[in-house]
C-alpha cells in the first residue's frame, strides 16, 4: 500500500528537527506524490484557504507554532493514531490513512486524497480537520518491533504449508524487494530506519496476498490465512506509526 501521509511526516519531522531545509522537505515529498495542495477547507475556524500549496501551508503552520507531525493509520474498528472527533476519523479511516499536527493552541487533522486533473496531473489533495488535543495511543519503536517480530513468527507458522496451496509462497516473498527510496527521512535514528524498511515490504507481503485469499484453500484453512494476513497487517500498521514517531523535535 503506497501511503501518502508518510512521506509528509517523515520530512516533516525531518524539518522541525532541523536536519533538512523547508525546500528540500517539500520537495521529498512532492517527488513521491506529486504536487500537494490544500484542498476544500470545511468552515472558517481552520488557518488555512483552499488551493494553497505545501510549502505556504507548512510557512503558516510554523507560524502556529507547529512541533510535530504524527502519522495515523487508521482502519474500520482499529482507529490506529486517531484522537477524534468524528469526522476526521470517519475521513482518516476511508482514506486509511492521516496526519496530526501539533500546534501551540492544538491539534489539527489532514487527510489525503488523490488529486488529479486532465491525464497527466496527478498530486495529493489535504482536507483539514479540525483535532481533539489528544495525544493518540500508539505503541513507542521497541513495542512495535517486538510486536512485528513475534507478529511474524506466528504468521509463518500458521500459513507454513497453506500458501503453496494459495500461490503465495517464497515466489512472492522473494519478488517484494524494497526497490523504492528509503520511507524515513534524515535524522531518524537507525533502528527506525531498519523498522520502518522491514514494515514497507511486510505491506507489501500483505497486499500482494489478499487478492489470493482463499484460491485453492479449504475453508478452514482460508480463514486461517484471512486471520493470519489481519494481524499482520495491524502489526505492520503500528510498526510504521512508531517508526515514523521515532524524531527528537528541535524544541
Amino acid at each position: 500500500m503506497h501511503l501518502t501521509s508518510a512521506p509528509l511526516v517523515a520530512w516533516g519531522n525531518a524539518w522541525l528537527s532541523g536536519h533538512v531545509g523547508l525546500d528540500d522537505a517539500v520537495d521529498a515529498v512532492e517527488r513521491r506524490g506529486g504536487p500537494n495542495l490544500i484542498g476544500t477547507v470545511p468552515g472558517d475556524d481552520l488557518p488555512f484557504d483552499s488551493g494553497v500549496p505545501l510549502r505556504t501551508a507548512l510557512v503558516r503552520l510554523g507560524g502556529l507554532g507547529l512541533s510535530v507531525f504524527r502519522l495515523a493509520l487508521p482502519t474500520w474498528g482499529d482507529p490506529l493514531g486517531l484522537v477524534g472527533p468524528k469526522e476526521l476519523n470517519q475521513a482518516a479511516v476511508q482514506a486509511r490513512e492521516g496526519v496530526l499536527v501539533q500546534l501551540a493552541d492544538g491539534q489539527l487533522g489532514l487527510v489525503p486524497t488523490p488529486d488529479r486533473r486532465g491525464s497527466s496531473y496527478v498530486g495529493v489533495s489535504w482536507t483539514p480537520f479540525r483535532a481533539t488535543d489528544a495525544l493518540p495511543q500508539v505503541p513507542d519503536l521497541a513495542e512495535a518491533e517486538q510486536g512485528l517480530k513475534l507478529t511474524l513468527i506466528e504468521v509463518t507458522r500458521t500459513l507454513e504449508g497453506v500458501d503453496d496451496v494459495a500461490g503465495f509462497g517464497p515466489r512472492v516473498l522473494g519478488s517484494l524487494e524494497n526497490r523504492d527510496a528509503p520511507p524515513l527521512a534524515h535524522g531518524y535514528p537507525p533502528r527506525a530506519h531498519r523498522l520502518a524498511a522491514q514494515a514497507e515490504r511486510l505491506a507489501r507481503i500483505v497486499e500482494s496476498a489478499e487478492p489470493l485469499s482463499g484460491r485453492g484453500l479449504d475453508a478452514r484453512q482460508a480463514q486461517n490465512r484471512r486471520e493470519a494476513l489481519r494481524r499482520l497487517d495491524m502489526a505492520v500498521r503500528r510498526a510504521r506509526v512508531a517508526a515514523h514517531a521515532a524524531i527528537a523535535p528541535r524544541f
